[in-house]
């Protein structure tokens, strides 16, 4: 009769400990989350970190600088300061120089469908099949240089993202002649 009296206290205490994983779960570090909203999402590793996710966790958990991402640029790195209240720092010249967004351009003439190129793209921007040309998704392609060094052939290259209406954006301040208040 004991027996069955410490089961069913059991499967009480179970569904009470399974609600409550349920109803009070913490989804992660809503920091975490704001940072990674302000990283460009390019997926490079330039920061030394595998993906903006990685580096935004790095960030919050004090093991990175936020001036470690190229693709973001100085505006990147205000905006970080901006949002974590610390000042902001020069671009990290180890990690690479802030540079025009560029996307990858595949001469289709000269691929000759290694695929390697496919293998080395983060975001799946590289379209084809073992043995025939392949092309780039431009809307998808975050101009990250990742496929180049794969290539055998060297038929990628990076190249400014046209200007168009629907892309066109204001000039990022310049954060380096920013004057302290007096």
């Amino acid at each position: 009769m004991s027996f069955f009296v410490l089961i069913l206290l059991f499967a009480a205490f179970g569904i009470l400990l399974g609600y409550a994983a349920i109803r009070f779960k913490v989804e992660g570090d809503p920091i975490v989350d704001q940072i990674d909203s302000v990283l460009p999402q390019t997926q490079c590793g330039q920061c030394n970190f595998p993906g903006c996710r990685p580096y935004a966790q790095a960030i919050a958990d004090g093991e990175a600088e936020i001036n470690q991402c190229p693709p973001g640029g100085e505006a990147g790195i205000a905006a970080l300061a901006d949002l974590l209240g610390v000042e902001a720092l020069p671009l990290n010249a180890e990690n690479g120089i802030e540079k025009a967004t560029l996307v990858a351009v595949i001469d289709e003439e000269t691929c000759i469908g290694c695929k390697l190129c496919i293998q080395a793209c983060p975001v799946d921007a590289i379209l084809g099949a073992p043995k025939h040309m392949h092309t780039v998704i431009e809307a998808e392609c975050t101009g990250c240089d990742l496929c180049l060094p794969p290539c055998p052939v060297e038929c990628i290259t990076m190249e400014p993202i046209a200007k168009t209406l629907s892309l066109w954006q204001w000039d990022k301040p310049d954060v380096s002649q920013k004057k302290a208040p007096s």
